[in-house]
């Protein structure tokens, strides 16, 4: 299955949940998109509950079904807990980082930088948004880039970063200093229902 690319707000209404972990979509109309959005919506079977659950952390991370699975089967064989090993992972991915440093408002956004040459990785440039990162890389905006009005904004409208990354001003670099608690994670997201839906 391709990538998803539907409006977010409808993906966010849809499933009741904010993709962009903003809580933007679902301000002016916290129902399901369409005509009949406000009805009562149908009680979910164990496995609707479970696909739903997946389908809200494969669209939070933009991640197509195939890239999905195999994340997960990855962190499958590291040793820990499986769905937080799994939620680990996907926080490692370039794009990721890339939004979560402050580069860019959206991980959409962040994907399209490294996709566009703009980003760098320990001085090399990196143009593969599932590019697994390790604690320690360093992600900086390439030379030519560090004007972009994007970036710039971008970072200028950031209020918080998250605790696994910090951020040279002076260098526009941010290293990823280790892999982030659980804790520091949406704690909208039940990964154990997605490790239930795998196994089912």
């Amino acid at each position: 299955m391709s990538r998803y690319t539907e409006a977010t707000y409808r993906k966010s209404r849809r499933l009741g949940f904010s993709v962009l972990e903003n809580g933007k979509e679902l301000t002016k109309k916290p129902y399901a998109p369409g005509a009949h959005g406000q009805k009562r919506a149908k009680k979910l079977s164990n496995y609707g509950v479970q696909l739903q659950e997946k389908q809200k952390v494969r669209f939070m991370y933009g991640v197509n079904e195939k890239q999905f699975k195999k994340t997960f089967v990855e962190a499958g064989k590291i040793k820990g807990v499986h769905g937080e090993n799994f939620l680990r992972l996907l926080e490692s991915r370039l794009d990721n980082l890339v939004y979560r440093i402050g580069f860019a408002t959206t991980r959409n956004g962040a994907r399209q930088l490294v996709n566009h040459g703009h980003i760098t990785v320990n001085g090399k440039k990196v143009d593969i948004p599932s590019y697994r990162c390790v604690p320690g890389d360093v992600i900086a905006v390439k030379e030519n880039a560090k004007e972009m009005v994007t970036i710039k904004s971008s970072l200028e409208s950031l209020n918080k970063r998250v605790e696994f990354v910090t951020y040279d001003e002076n260098k526009m670099a941010g290293t990823y200093v280790r892999l982030p608690e659980r804790s520091e994670l949406n704690a909208d997201i039940n990964e154990s229902l997605i490790v239930e839906f795998y196994n089912r």
